[in-house]
């Protein structure tokens, strides 16, 4: 491999045995000469680690804010969205396996630099990008350097992510970074080590240094797989959590799982799963909940939270109607947490 049309990796060091260590996320892979992390795309080559991701998505589309999800940063506008091969979780349940299991040899791929990502907002005019489909974790150095550009050019950037990535490296990747939705994907560490090969804690302290560190815009979602993380105790537990650390503002989303991937012998989410997790999280005091890839009109409907009046009404991914004025409820005048404009 050329090393000449390659990035250097940041957050690597020496190891034992001439083996390189990453420290980008908390599985902190050890390579070997010409080994690839478990995320796929950081290769050590020639004692020296590049990420061989870096300006290779797999694809570009733009897509309303709202699928990314986001109810509440810029609704209704559209949103050039992008991704690269790997993953740095190995979710069972993956519903985009086919990049994020997938090589950067082996999957089509496009060279796009940093400019030329945004060039390609520019041009179909939308006032934000994302990093998303796989984990922007894994192509750090791509995110930072589109998002510092996107920052001049007044263009906002948003991390959909699962979170997981090391304390020292979270500041340089999110420096420059307006908003993200945090995949919580269960309040249980056994969930996480046995069905994402990952932990719990480190997800909880990313969702910590967002709320308390940074002036990041963030949502979360929670997917629901029957008989797995959809218990009741479960889902009031990690409200609770919520609240108490995160505070009542911060918004959740409790989408619905299809089979996928290897967990194809569970069934759909049942629509009264997440009408019983929306109840349980509005019961905890939540202010924003939402239901996803479910058609309900009501359970994707943004409402004030003094005077419970919809004020954005939501139809799939499509803006019905918008009573938000200057970040404020338009009937009773309490402030909306969020990004409207």
């Amino acid at each position: 491999m050329n090393t000449d049309e390659l990035t250097l990796a940041k957050w690597w060091e020496p190891a034992e045995n001439g083996k390189l260590l990453c420290t980008l996320c908390p599985r902190y892979c050890t390579l070997g000469e010409g080994q690839n992390g478990f995320c796929y795309i950081r290769k050590n080559i020639d004692g020296r680690m590049y990420s061989i991701g870096y300006g290779r998505p797999t694809g570009f589309a733009v897509d309303p804010i709202e699928k990314k999800p986001l109810s509440h940063f810029l609704p209704g506008t559209q949103i050039l969205s992008f991704g690269t091969a790997g993953c740095n979780l190995g979710c069972k349940f993956c519903q985009n396996w086919s990049t994020s299991k997938a090589k950067i040899d082996n999957n089509n791929s496009y060279y796009a630099s940093p400019e030329q990502v945004i060039e390609l907002a520019k041009k179909h005019d939308v006032p934000s990008i994302a990093f998303t489909y796989n984990d922007p974790t894994i192509f750090g150095e791509y995110v930072i350097d589109v998002s510092k550009l996107a920052q001049e050019e007044g263009i906002r950037t948003v991390m959909v992510t699962a979170g997981y990535i090391d304390k020292e490296a979270r500041k340089e990747v999110y420096k420059y970074i307006d908003a993200a939705n945090v995949d919580l994907k269960s309040f249980s560490e056994i969930f996480y080590h046995k069905i994402t090969f990952s932990h719990l804690n480190d997800v909880l302290d990313t969702l910590r240094w967002l709320k308390n560190e940074t002036n990041v815009w963030f949502e979360i979602t929670n997917l629901l797989i029957p008989g797995e993380n959809d218990s009741p105790g479960e889902i009031k537990k990690m409200c609770n959590w919520i609240i108490d650390t995160l505070g009542i503002d911060v918004p959740i989303h409790f989408t619905a799982f299809h089979p996928d991937f290897k967990m194809r012998d569970k069934p759909r989410t049942p629509s009264t799963t997440l009408q019983a997790a929306y109840r349980i999280a509005r019961e905890a005091g939540i202010n924003y909940v939402y239901e996803g890839n479910v058609h309900d009109v009501s359970g994707q409907t943004t409402y004030c939270p003094k005077c419970r009046k919809p004020l954005i009404k939501r139809n799939w991914h499509s803006i019905l109607s918008n009573d938000i004025q200057n970040n404020s409820c338009s009937f009773c005048g309490v402030r909306i947490a969020g990004i409207f404009h």
